[in-house]
């Protein structure tokens, strides 16, 4: 469905970013993997280029304008155009409000919501000059419901839905849908590391945090697959989907039914 597509996707050496590159290559999508963990992004895009995938790697840092200049350059450079953007990146803390290191809650707000409207606010006028454009935002049920210790990553991904509603609108009228996916827990490394500061903060095990914690807000018990994911971000990247935008899709297991 993706075939000579030219996609960047942000965060892509690790996680969700990962899986969902790996789809869209499957699917014949060109892509520029880029990430801020230099060796990490490196190893990844020489395995895929290695197997014949037409992809490169950029090292930036999505909070960085000209990082980020860098990047579309490179990117336009390489392939002459972008038509799909996936803001990936981000990063988690988990600790109560009055213990949580105002840097750190800096840090993240900087990397998951400026760091997508610097991404966006680069893109955007290529795709509106083509009149053709993508942009899947990566917000979280945590941009819908709150969760206890996590006053950062909450405000981050709620943020993203309605930069993500402004985008689109702004957008309607050129060709460029953008839409924002709200997946529940995945079991990915982020997530892990999610449940081993949720273990600590409760002082119990990370499978008691699963048990206890997570299983009872989930009705399907179960964390969801990855491959679901990076499976949805196709479709709503493809054609098949140009009607869907300003939506905050949400995959959770049921979480946010109840």
């Amino acid at each position: 469905m993706l075939k000579d597509k030219i996609a960047i996707i942000s965060g892509a050496a690790s996680g969700i970013g990962l899986e969902i590159a790996q789809v869209f290559l499957n699917e014949g999508a060109k892509v520029v993997f880029t990430d801020i963990n230099q060796d990490a992004l490196n190893r990844t895009v020489e395995s895929f280029k290695s197997n014949g995938f037409d992809c490169i790697g950029v090292t930036a840092d999505v909070s960085n304008e000209k990082d980020v200049e860098a990047l579309v350059d490179r990117t336009v450079k390489q392939y002459g155009q972008i038509d799909i953007l996936i803001n990936n990146a981000g990063l988690q803390n988990v600790a109560n409000i009055e213990d949580f290191p105002t840097d750190k809650f800096k840090q993240m707000i900087d990397i998951m919501l400026v760091g997508t409207f610097i991404m966006t606010k680069h893109v955007l006028p290529l795709m509106k000059q083509q009149q053709y454009g993508r942009i899947l935002n990566m917000s979280s049920i945590n941009g819908l419901v709150g969760f206890s210790g996590k006053s950062a990553y909450n405000s981050a991904k709620h943020g993203i839905i309605g930069l993500t509603k402004v985008t689109a609108l702004e957008a309607a009228e050129d060709g460029v849908t953008v839409n924002a996916i709200c997946p529940g827990y995945i079991d990915t490394p982020l997530v892990r590391g999610q449940m081993n500061d949720l273990a600590k903060t409760r002082n119990v095990s990370v499978e008691q945090v699963l048990e206890d914690v997570l299983f009872p807000l989930i009705p399907q018990k179960q964390l969801v697959n990855i491959q679901e994911v990076a499976d949805y971000a196709v479709f709503i990247a493809s054609d098949k989907a140009q009607s869907v935008t300003g939506q905050a899709i949400v995959i959770d297991g049921g979480y946010t039914a109840q």
